[in-house]
């Protein structure tokens, strides 16, 4: 964006007129498109397909905007996914049926990089399933800044075992089969490779002892590949160099940070314009700060306190000046910073409580802003580095007018004070409401690692779902418990080993503390949770000792031994290795202690917190003579959505609360 179109002085252009979006006499609807770096030509894509969580495949098309040309990206090898330019925009790399292909942009000419992909045994250029969903990498491959070599990881999944769901519609239900490994299970071998390709060849780079390659990124200014390698338990993460300017090609280890308890993979690192080293992030202080790594190993901080920070933003190379995000002013907040590289000079550039979100533009000049409290939908708006704002895109100001005519209760913040520890927690109080009172208590939970609930921003459709509960007499609670973040390494930490434990113990030492409120009606307390929030749930209901009247576990993990081993292993080891932590704290092993009306309720396609933990559920509580309340909606994922979907599940939902709390 250059300074005349950021200070609004154009007028709105149409980029490409519909009547060139035609292909073989039908009209293209565009799901999403990418320009070249020269700007010139446009990568377009329609009629995604989700694969899984984030990945999906599509039917790509380039688009000339100088002969105003479609074409088919390569329609002999479609759909695709994962296409880009190269950086000198002369070719477009994409992946299909798990290989690796180029197309030379002035020939036309496509060419397979490799020829050994096959789905559920080998893939190349992009990831299996749980490093998608645990490492959230879809992307496996890269261009260097020359556009000479391609590297790209290689995925052996043979030995993976296999998971197998049925979905239904027709007479006899489809078997659903991927690579699935649980906790203490074969993961896929992973290879590290560059392909030269002036000469077509592909190079294994060899690196030592390892079992996962989560990260890898090329600089933006010279052929120099950033390589992460982390062993299983994922105490020890190491960075390595590897070098294409010379002839050989090979990777050199540079760095290693380990831990007690996990690190945390970077997903902030960013490489030096001056070929010498990069930013990073890490927690070795005990909070989360930015560092500066150089290639010889040395290391030094560039922000430091007890507060962490929550992003790299990027960097100004001619400033010098680094723009980040953090909780400095609290857990439940988030601004925006810049400092010097040197550690110099910090300044807060947002400029109210709330959430702040930025994402710069190429040359870090401007950026754009999207603000939001718990009570005030976001805010979008254009600004300068600085802060000072250009103008606003979108300012959600029909919403905004329409929540003003609805009976809206204010989401407030409160420390709810255990005698173990001082726990962030949010409340919605009923509309009309009267301290005279007594009002039943819906808790809202999640409480997994490094995930907080409790937080000054806008939570859409949960907060007009807390809203109804309001508006019906309930007080809405909900509580981040030890093992969520931005509170320092030990508080998210301190769970490690026996996930559930600590966190279950701080939810209902926290809900007993504030159900002595005189405006709390002690005897109808209700908890849900989804995901990691339905085993809280589920616990709560097993371990509360009848504390809870109500629970509601939506796609519940009940054993971390059916969890991926990615996730589960980093916070709990293996079963092998810590059978107790996994057994302590099973919702299963304890559902002869179930007291209260208990609702189940799970997506029978999820692949992420599969079925199988509804269903193991289902069979502890029978063989406890224990009785619960149970619906399964079929074909859904792990987000149970799609046509008519969610709308039948919180209807059903609120009805529980209603008839049940």
């Amino acid at each position: 964006m250059n300074p005349i179109s950021a200070q609004g002085n154009e007028q709105q252009k149409v980029l490409v007129p519909k009547e060139n979006l035609v292909w073989n006499g039908n009209p293209i609807s565009i799901a999403g498109f990418e320009l070249n770096a020269a700007e010139d030509k446009i990568l377009l894509w329609t009629a995604p397909k989700a694969i899984y969580r984030r990945s999906f495949e599509a039917f790509y098309y380039l688009f000339d905007l100088k002969s105003k040309q479609l074409e088919a990206l390569d329609a002999d090898h479609a759909p695709q996914t994962l296409a880009e330019y190269s950086p000198d925009g002369k070719k477009v790399s994409f992946i299909h049926g798990n290989d690796l292909f180029i197309k030379d942009l002035s020939s036309g000419k496509v060419q397979k990089i490799t020829a050994d992909g096959k789905r559920n045994k080998i893939i190349n250029g992009t990831t299996d399933w749980v490093y998608e969903e645990e490492f959230a990498i879809t992307k496996a491959y890269g261009w260097s800044p020359d556009s000479r070599y391609l590297a790209f990881l290689k995925f052996d999944e043979r030995e993976v075992p296999e998971f197998q769901m049925a979905l239904y519609g027709d007479l006899y239900p489809e078997q659903y089969k991927y690579k699935y490994p649980k906790a203490g299970e074969v993961n896929s071998k992973v290879s590290l490779h560059v392909v030269d390709l002036q000469t077509a060849k592909i190079v294994p780079i060899k690196l030592d002892t390892y079992e996962y390659i989560p990260r890898l990124n090329w600089s933006a200014q010279s052929n120099q590949l950033i390589v992460q390698t982390m062993n299983r338990h994922q105490n020890e993460l190491n960075y390595w160099l590897v070098s294409c300017e010379g002839k050989k090609i090979a990777a050199q280890k540079f760095y290693t940070e380990t831990s007690t308890t996990y690190v945390e993979v970077d997903n902030n690192l960013v490489l030096l314009a001056n070929g010498k080293g990069l930013i990073r992030t890490s927690e070795q202080s005990g909070f989360n700060h930015l560092y500066m790594l150089n290639f010889d190993g040395s290391t030094k901080a560039i922000t430091k306190g007890e507060w962490d920070v929550i992003e790299f933003l990027g960097m100004d190379e001619q400033k010098q000046m680094l723009y980040f995000s953090s909780a400095e002013p609290g857990a439940i907040y988030k601004s925006i910073h810049s400092i010097q590289l040197d550690g110099t000079d910090q300044q807060m550039i947002s400029n109210a409580y709330g959430y702040h979100n930025a994402s710069f533009l190429k040359g870090m000049k401007y950026y754009i802003h999207t603000y939001s409290n718990a009570n005030t939908p976001p805010v979008i708006s254009l600004r300068k580095a600085n802060g000072e704002l250009v103008r606003t895109l979108e300012d959600n100001a029909a919403l905004a007018d329409k929540m003003k005519n609805e009976q809206l209760s204010r989401k407030t913040f409160l420390t709810i004070t255990t005698p173990e520890i001082d726990l962030n927690a949010s409340l919605i109080l009923p509309v009309n409401y009267n301290p005279a009172k007594k009002y039943p208590v819906f808790v809202n939970v999640y409480g997994g690692p490094g995930h907080n609930e409790v937080l000054d921003s806008w939570d859409g459709n949960d907060y007009f779902f807390h809203q109804l509960l309001a508006q019906e007499g309930y007080i809405v609670l909900c509580i981040d418990p030890r093992g969520t973040q931005y509170r320092g390494a030990d508080f998210k930490k301190s769970t490690y080993l026996q996930l559930g434990k600590l966190e279950i113990q701080d939810v209902i030492a926290a809900t007993k503390e504030f159900a002595k409120r005189p405006d709390v009606d002690a005897s109808r307390l209700g908890i849900m949770g989804w995901s990691y929030g339905g085993f809280m749930s589920s616990l709560a209901m097993t371990k509360g000792q009848g504390l809870f009247k109500v629970g509601i576990a939506v796609a519940p993990v009940t054993n971390w031994r059916f969890y991926d081993n990615i996730y589960t292993e980093r916070f709990m080891r293996t079963p092998q290795e810590n059978a107790k932590g996994y057994d302590d704290n099973s919702p299963i092993n304890f559902a002869k202690d179930l007291q209260g009306k208990y609702f189940l309720i799970h997506g029978a396609a999820d692949d992420n917190v599969h079925y199988q933990n509804s269903m193991e559920m289902i069979s502890a509580l029978v063989k406890a003579n224990k009785q619960f309340n149970l619906f399964i909606y079929p074909n859904k994922n792990h987000g149970i959505y799609g046509g008519n979907t969610r709308n039948h599940l919180f209807n059903m939902i609120h009805n529980y609360i209603t008839e049940e709390l």
